[in-house]
Order: C-alpha cells, then structure tokens, then sequence
C-alpha cells in the first residue's frame, strides 16, 4: 500500500530533564500527555493515558523483534506517534471512522482511545502490523475498534470519516478510499508541508473543504490537516 515520506523530523530528541532518575521520568509522563494534548484540544482522563502508554509500551516491545517503526525512543514514539495522532480528534465528523494505511495503528488507536463514543476499522495490508494493532486492541481493552488485513481498495463502506497519515499523494489517496466515501463522507489527509501541488491536482468529484496547520508539542516540523468532501 503506498505510503508517502512523512519523516520523523527530531526522532531522537528528548527532553528528559538532566539527572532525572527513571522513576521520576515516568512519573511525569503522564503529566506531560495530559498538558500536551490539551494543547491539541484534547482532553484525557486517567484511564486514557494509561491506555496510550500502554500503547507504546506493547509497541517498543513488538518493535524488537518485528521492526514496526523506525522510531525508538520513548519521548519521539509519544511526539511523533500519539501527539501527532491526537491533533486530528478534533476534526473527526460522525461515529463510523476508517484508518487507511494504519500501519501499526497510527492514527487510528491513539484516537479510539481519545475518542471512546466512535467506532473506528483501522485497514491496512501489511500483515506483520496488522497482526500487532489487533494484539494492541485485546491488550488495551478496546471495544471500538475493528482490525481489518486488506488494501483499503477491496473494503467496503461507507464510511462517515476517513482518516490516512503519509499514505499517498491526495489524488492517489482519493482513488484508494472512494469504496469507502459517500455523499457526506470526510476524508481527512494528515500532512507535513501543505502540499499545494497536490491540492491543485485534485480530482473532478472533490473538494478541498479546510487546509490548517497544527503546532504538535515537542515536534519541531511543519504538520497540516486537509479535509476533503466530494463535490455537491
């Protein structure tokens, strides 16, 4: 499934106050989540960012062996994966949302978590990561969440929101998901840059209905959602 380069800028920075012992550190973890994605419009409660943490938790110790993400260090995995994630909870419209190109369940299983009262299939071929995201969903307990082993071309809809991270240029994208779409369907595009090329080159049929950028703490890179509806 093709996947656009949305690099992990920073990957390895932290900000671990020096001398901090590693109790201390992971006291403030949650803390800091909390703070962080309320920058984001996010509110977590207790059971929420225990959720997430134990996210990470389960994907550092699948990364061992199974090479899920690049990224490995704990604060770029909380930047880059769960942040970033987070800061589209705001514009996610209806109850039915579709994750294409998951991955290892990026964005969909930080926002499930956030977002409780959603339904969320999180879609991707690539079995390995699959097959992680849907251990991740029995670890966590989640009831809103389905995990589905297929190109997003060959799944059904539709569906009410589609949500996709680095998967594609926007009119490769859009020929994925139309399966998924009808008349009143969101399809939120995350992005790096805002790719004005790509939305110049959008296809008859749709529309650009909002382009903002969003400030994710602790990451030092340009992030901008897109939200795209089909036309009439």
């Amino acid at each position: 499934m093709a996947r656009s380069a949305r690099q992990p800028e920073g990957a390895g920075r932290g900000r671990a106050t020096p001398g901090m012992s590693g109790a201390a550190r992971a006291d403030a973890e949650p803390a800091a989540l909390v703070r962080d994605a309320a920058a984001l419009g996010v509110g977590l409660d207790a059971t929420a960012v225990a959720r997430l943490l134990q996210l990470l938790d389960e994907l550092q110790h699948w990364n061992r062996a199974y090479n899920l993400t690049a990224l490995t260090g704990r604060r770029a995995m909380v930047t880059h994966h769960l942040l970033d994630s987070l800061s589209a909870a705001p514009l996610l419209a209806g109850t039915r949302v579709a994750d294409v190109g998951t991955g290892a369940g990026f964005p969909g299983l930080p926002l499930a978590v956030a977002c409780p009262g959603r339904h969320f299939t999180l879609i991707d071929s690539n079995g390995k990561k699959i097959r992680f995201v849907a251990h991740a969903v029995r670890a966590l307990g989640l009831k809103n969440v389905t995990a589905v082993h297929q190109r997003a071309e060959q799944h059904g809809g539709p569906y009410e929101c589609v949500i996709a991270r680095a998967y594609a240029a926007l009119p490769e994208l859009l020929a994925s998901v139309q399966g998924l779409c009808g008349p009143a369907t969101r399809v939120i595009a995350m992005k790096g840059r805002l790719p004005a090329a790509e939305i110049a080159a959008l296809p008859q049929g749709w529309r650009l209905l909002d382009a903002r950028r969003v400030e994710v703490p602790g990451l030092a890179a340009e992030r901008h959602l897109l939200t795209i509806a089909r036309t009439g």
